[in-house]
Parts: C-alpha cells; sequence; structure tokens
C-alpha cells in the first residue's frame, strides 16, 4: 500500500520485534542451523548410470558419492540403477563386449540410494 500524503509505502516502516517474537525468532534459527533440511538436492535420482554415453548419466551427482543398497546389501559394483522400477545393473565378471565396454545383468529386486557425503544419517531414496 502506498500513502498518497507523506509519499511513503506502509511496508517502509522498520520492523519492530517484541521480546516474545526476538525469542521464538532466535528458536528457529538455532534449530535450522543444527538440522540439514531434507530437499529434493539432498536424494539421489530414481535412474543414474555410470556410463558416460546413457542418458542418465550425471557427473555432478555421481561426484557426490551414490551408495546403493540391493536387497538389503550395500553393493558397489552397481553399474545403473532404477529405484522406481526396483532393479540395479551389475557387471557379469571380467567378459566384455565387441566394443570393449563390460557386460552387465540387470537384477531385480528392492533399491535403496542414498548421497555418502551427508554422512551416516543421509536420508535415503526408495519406492
Amino acid at each position: 500500500m502506498f500513502d498518497r500524503l507523506t509519499g511513503a509505502g506502509l511496508y517502509d516502516a522498520p520492523l519492530r520485534l517484541t521480546s516474545g517474537a526476538i525469542k521464538i525468532f532466535a528458536r528457529s534459527m538455532s534449530d535450522e542451523t543444527n538440522q540439514p533440511e531434507t530437499t529434493g538436492s539432498d536424494v539421489p535420482p530414481d535412474h543414474l548410470a555410470i556410463n558416460p554415453r546413457s542418458p542418465y548419466f550425471d557427473a555432478d551427482k555421481l561426484r557426490r558419492g551414490v551408495g546403493i543398497r540391493f536387497k538389503g546389501v550395500v553393493r558397489n559394483n552397481v553399474e545403473e540403477y532404477c529405484i522406481s522400477e526396483g532393479w540395479v545393473r551389475v557387471q557379469a565378471g571380467k567378459t566384455m563386449d565387441r566394443k570393449g565396454n563390460p557386460l552387465t545383468i540387470k537384477l531385480n529386486g528392492p533399491v535403496e540410494a542414498w548421497y555418502e557425503d551427508l554422512g551416516p544419517d543421509a536420508p535415503v531414496a526408495k519406492v
């Protein structure tokens, strides 16, 4: 709103906080600094691959380190995963295809993913 007589806006007045409001504000700020917020960027994507030629490749997300739990076991040999469809793709031994890429097999089961850089209490993406 705009005051026609003085030419000043109603929102130009300085903010006055009572002592009770200051205490509530300080408490809410201390709570925010102690507990990290869970946002969409805190959980890995639904589908991610380590092959740069894949449309699901994302170097920035892979740099953070993604942990994968498949059927209750933490796996470190996952080439690609999809949480919503419930599968992981892992390398099948040392076998290579004719282009020099590792042969992979698709395993079905429950998949959970999290960013390892957030520590042990990181939010987990699962179905």
